[in-house]
């Protein structure tokens, strides 16, 4: 294994979900097609899929978080841009924060902000 490479949400209205997620996570996507969308983010891939039914169910199963400097301003900001709160910005030992949003999709945005946390080559 070599960790984590992708997270994918899907969304039903692509053109929308990319100009929301350009501006919550202040890039623009490196790939772009009416299939799919890529954002690199720091060596990340943050992909949206269209939505083939607005049956799909969105599950709370699995929650991928992304790094911040800042979890309040991050988490404050992500809200301005219309995501709802799911989880607010915790603490979880030392000075591990972890907090959540549901972006206009519905999917589960988790934010981390984690010192202790160092990536390996």
């Amino acid at each position: 294994m070599l960790g984590l490479r992708t997270t994918i949400y899907k969304v039903d209205d692509l053109d929308k979900a990319k100009k929301w997620y350009s501006e919550a996570f202040n890039k623009t996507p490196y790939f772009d097609e009416p299939f799919y969308v890529g954002f690199n983010i720091a060596g990340y891939e943050l992909g949206l899929l269209p939505e083939q039914t607005l049956e799909d169910k969105k599950t709370g199963g699995v929650l991928s978080y992304w790094g911040v400097e800042d979890i309040h301003s991050t988490y404050q900001k992500l809200l301005q841009l219309g995501a709802v709160e799911h989880e607010k910005p915790t603490n979880v030992g030392g000075e591990i924060m972890v907090a959540s949003v549901k972006c206009p999709w519905n999917n589960i945005i988790g934010i981390i902000y984690n010192p202790e946390f160092k990536i390996e080559n």
